[in-house]
């Protein structure tokens, strides 16, 4: 399986060192890995038929029209996209239709510091096996989330005299693509910190790449 990983946009997210921790934890799993700092390989038809999951590590930015409709054209033929933090959850701004893409848009982090994730679905291959609630530190991410998603994990979150359960890992499709976002891993560091967090984003990245071979195997967008 072939992934593209894209790294740019605000650097507080350090969308480098976060690439390579990412291109490596994939490599380890036996897909090749393309990296680029630029969003044009998005438009290239061919290039794109070719890969299996693309992870956008891309805060705020925007994104012009050929290389969106190339982005959204390989989603709805199979290709699956997959990301974290604000690297997917926050790329982008401008474009709804991207936003209706990922299930979400990142709004806001009012708290910054401990809280907990609490896995809803233990059965799912992508979050199987994590211990259910556990610690985190980092941004907690508020966000608008498609009420159509697949919540696999959500955080309480408690603001302006509130308490809200937010979902922050999540799956769906778009057209025959299949789409996984987790809302933590805000720097390279985190993922050193919280290594069950990045096998698990791993395993997310790994179920997206494989809609192309299951839509194949069964001949639709079911996943099975």
């Amino acid at each position: 399986m072939k992934a593209l990983i894209i790294y740019g946009g605000w650097d507080g997210h350090e969308p480098g060192p976060v690439s390579q921790v990412i291109q490596k934890a994939l490599r380890e799993k036996g897909l090749e890995v393309e990296m680029a700092d630029k969003l044009d390989p998005l438009a290239d038809a061919e290039k794109m038929a070719g890969v299996d999951v693309f992870i956008p590590i891309w805060t705020m930015g925007a994104i012009a029209n050929e290389p969106w409709k190339g982005l959204r054209g390989a989603v709805k033929a199979g290709m699956g996209i997959a990301g974290f933090h604000g690297g997917m959850g926050d790329a982008f701004r401008a474009n709804l239709d991207y936003q209706w893409m990922t299930g979400s848009q990142f709004v806001g982090h009012p708290h910054i510091g401990d809280y907990e994730v609490k896995i809803v679905d233990p059965s799912n291959p992508i979050v199987k096996g994590m211990k259910s609630p556990f610690p985190y530190k980092s941004e907690q991410y508020y966000m608008l989330v498609d009420p159509g998603v697949h919540i696999l994990g959500t955080t309480l979150y408690q603001y302006d005299g509130r308490e809200i359960t937010m979902p922050c890992i999540w799956t769906k499709t778009l057209g025959k693509g299949r789409v996984f976002y987790s809302a933590l891993g805000h720097c390279a560091k985190e993922f050193a910190d919280y290594p069950a967090v990045l096998d698990m984003t791993v395993r997310g990245i790994l179920w997206a790449a494989d809609g192309k071979a299951a839509d194949a195997k069964c001949g639709c967008c079911c996943g099975k």
